[in-house]
């Protein structure tokens, strides 16, 4: 019996019953495969192409067998610039999937390249959007470049996903209103991670592409399992209510309007914003309007707590929204919301050092970035080297903690803001210090260097 291993993050990883209705591709995977071959999962929370490839790949090549075939199904978590565990440049995460190529290969093994999955997200216009930031393209370009299986499931997803659109779609993700799931009476909005049905049907769409790519051999697919399309879903109850804008001009009102905690009244926000809050005692249910249009609706959980995100995501400016609770007495007060949506940013100005300034081993950056902006990332050579908290006035500062080798260095500066990030801007400052290869760094080579206080001391470059 030969292996399927599947390696990757959080969206395939096999879940326990009670982190339910979480689920994952990976788990499902062996419902569409033929009993000669075994599935398993090595798939888990955030894990990233560096991190697997440091901490768990050396045993993954050392139970493989000539024939197994190996999933690799990374660029989910790599894509997060603003942080430093996870994110990989584009150069660095197309190196480690041809290091992966190279060693199941090594083995006899089979590998291929599963690009990462669609998120539930549409744009203003009802398009599904692509919110994978480049990487699937990475993947696609390894596959070409090493002549490796590719399973584009990223183009499979969203292909999907636009086919059910946007009042059907997210009952394939972890995506529940308030008392909607036992482990979620708050309700929860995840448009990355599937449940139930979401993984099944995922793991479906990535057998049949097994048994239709070039280089995988024939056999590991059981035609009769994948053949077997899933029942559709009803719509979104949200989608299902008859003259929702009567509630808006109810005369008779009844206790007291919905309460909105997340986010503050006139923020700025990106255009998958959630919105959180209360709702007063025995409000059952919650209507959106903007303009007096319906936008969408959710259950209040017992607590009084609610959450909700538009399907379709908001176009850039300034909104205001309309809420309505429904009660067994009646309709509630309308509460209203301001907040200005915003999905472009601009890179960040670097005031310092200035363009082409010599500076000591350390160099402190600084700068300015506009409002909304939490964070700027630093980059050398695509790769992230640091990380600076943008304050309240738009400033930011950071001193890299190591040295710096004398010479000239370009640097990139990222602005990000919640999950979209500025294009680089590009700085180049140069290093004053002893340039490697000088005599006053090899002329030490021949002895361990000194410790604690000593009066001969050379100068070894370092200050």
């Amino acid at each position: 019996m030969s292996k399927i291993c599947v390696v990757g993050n959080s969206v395939a990883a096999t879940r326990s019953a009670h982190e339910a209705p979480l689920a994952g591709w990976g788990q499902f995977l062996q419902q569409y495969v033929t009993p000669f071959h075994e599935v398993r999962n090595y798939a888990r929370d955030a894990m990233t192409a560096r991190g697997y490839f440091a901490e768990r790949f050396v045993d993954l090549l050392n139970l493989l067998d000539p024939g197994d075939l190996v999933l690799f199904n990374f660029g989910l978590v790599e894509q997060r610039i603003g942080d430093p565990q996870s994110y990989h440049g584009p150069h660095e995460f197309k190196e480690f999937l041809h290091l992966y190529v190279q060693g199941v290969r090594g083995e006899g093994a089979i590998p291929a390249l599963v690009t990462q999955t669609a998120r539930c997200s549409f744009d203003a216009s009802g398009r599904v959007a692509d919110t994978g930031d480049g990487y699937p393209q990475l993947v696609r370009e390894v596959a070409a470049e090493t002549e490796t299986p590719l399973i584009d499931l990223h183009e499979l997803t969203l292909r999907f996903i636009q086919d059910l659109g946007p009042q059907y779609a997210r009952q394939f993700y972890r995506w529940l209103d308030a008392g909607e799931h036992p482990n979620h009476p708050d309700g929860i909005i995840d448009s990355s991670h599937l449940n139930e049905r979401g993984a099944r049907e995922f793991a479906r769409l990535v057998a049949g592409s097994l048994q239709a790519t070039a280089g995988i051999p024939q056999g590991f697919v059981d035609l009769g399992a994948v053949a077997v399309a899933p029942a559709f879903p009803p719509p979104l109850a949200e989608f299902t209510i008859d003259k929702p804008e009567m509630a808006l001009f109810e005369e008779f009102r009844v206790g007291s309007a919905p309460l909105i905690s997340n986010p503050a009244p006139h923020a700025l926000v990106g255009p998958m914003q959630k919105f959180v809050g209360t709702a007063a005692p025995g409000t059952s249910y919650l209507l959106f309007f903007e303009n007096g249009i319906y936008l969408g609706g959710t259950r209040v959980g017992d607590s009084g707590v609610w959450g909700w995100r538009k399907v379709v995501n908001w176009h850039e400016g300034p909104h205001l929204v309309q809420a309505v609770g429904f009660t067994e007495q009646g309709v509630t007060p309308v509460a209203e919301f301001a907040f200005t949506v915003k999905t472009r940013v601009k890179p960040p100005v670097v005031t310092g050092p200035r363009e082409g300034a010599w500076t000591g081993p350390r160099p402190r950056f600084s700068g300015t970035a506009e409002p909304g902006v939490s964070t700027v990332a630093v980059l050398e050579g695509g790769r992230l080297i640091a990380t600076a908290p943008v304050d309240q006035d738009g400033s930011w500062k950071v001193t890299h903690p190591h040295d710096w080798k004398p010479g000239s260095h370009l640097v990139q500066f990222v602005a990000v803001f919640g999950a979209t990030h500025s294009a680089p801007v590009r700085h180049a400052i140069r290093v004053h210090g002893v340039p490697e290869g000088n005599w006053l760094k090899q002329s030490l080579s021949s002895r361990e260097p000194c410790s604690g206080k000593c009066d001969h001391l050379p100068f070894s470059g370092r200050w």
